[in-house]
């Protein structure tokens, strides 16, 4: 179990990463990477080199540029270099989102698994011991239930590379019994006995669960709630990309939390990161993305 993101920047400084930065034209992107430089990461900067030149002189720092004429071919040449085995995590500058998703998702020499793409944000806050997993609030905005099933297996292989044996899985709704009124409910029960019946493996899996019986072990307690989930989980499940989104938002507005997210499901990891987000936050992300670094 993790405690800290400084136990995550710890297993990250024993890595080989190197980002490949799509749309490099973005002085706060590079500032990110600036920021990671010294727990051994390395970066590519891929867009147009007159700008980001001027950049580097602003900042003081040398690294490799590639240059590309707009950010379609930004996109394009950032997920090749991960093909060429150059770089091992992809990460979004001034391109759009849309844009670079279509790179990694091109058949030819794209970065496809087969796996469902989906968002994880990690979370540390004063008010728990341990850190919060919370998918997702970023990709899918109302995930069915096989797509569920797949935003889990990301979330657990997720956990798995940070050194999580088993890690414990809530699926979260406002209530922790079944309501036929509330599909959110019928499908957490649905999910659970799946993992019950081996289906889903790799992970405790229980719910619904409210968020309260799910965390704190002394609620699940006082509602009668028992399970190996209940309490302890690692990893929360919102129903819908809003609820996951407010979660996240809530933790470091509201607790004075910290934050990391990454798109994981491709072939590397993907981080997609928001110009309002901390300095700190972003440090974070490019950290957790380089300790499941292969």
């Amino acid at each position: 179990m993790l405690q800290s993101f400084q136990q995550i920047i710890d297993i990250a400084k024993g890595k080989n990463a190197t980002i490949a930065l799509a749309g490099a034209e973005d002085i706060e992107a590079i500032k990110a990477i600036k920021s990671a430089l010294d727990f051994g990461i390395r970066g590519i900067l891929v867009g147009n080199k007159d700008i980001i030149k001027k950049h580097l002189e602003t900042l003081q720092i040398d690294l490799p540029i590639v240059h590309s004429e707009n950010e379609t071919e930004s996109s394009e040449k950032a997920v090749k270099l991960i093909n060429e085995g150059k770089a091992n995590i992809l990460m979004k500058g001034l391109v759009k989102t849309a844009t670079l998703l279509k790179a990694v998702l091109n058949k030819e020499w794209g970065l496809r698994t087969g796996n469902l793409l989906s968002h994880v944000a990690i979370l540390e806050t004063p008010g728990l011991d341990r850190l919060i997993f919370v998918t997702d609030g970023g990709m899918i905005i109302k995930p069915d239930l096989n797509q569920k099933v797949g935003i889990i297996q990301n979330a657990a292989n997720l956990a798995h590379d940070l050194g999580y044996e088993k890690p414990n899985v809530a699926l979260i709704a406002a209530v922790e019994v079944v309501n036929p009124d509330m599909p959110e409910t019928m499908e957490a029960a649905i999910i659970s006995k799946m993992a019950d019946r081996k289906q889903i493996k790799g992970c405790n899996i229980d719910g619904p669960l409210g968020l309260d019986n799910a965390l704190n072990l002394m609620a699940a307690q006082i509602k009668k709630v028992e399970s190996e989930v209940a309490g302890k989980a690692d990893i929360l499940v919102v129903p819908d990309i809003h609820s996951g989104n407010f979660l996240g938002k809530s933790a470091v507005y509201l607790a004075k939390g910290k934050i990391a997210g990454l798109v994981i499901g491709a072939k590397v990891p993907i981080i997609i990161v928001s110009r309002a987000d901390s300095s700190e936050s972003k440090r974070n992300s490019i950290a957790l993305a380089a300790a499941i670094s292969k």
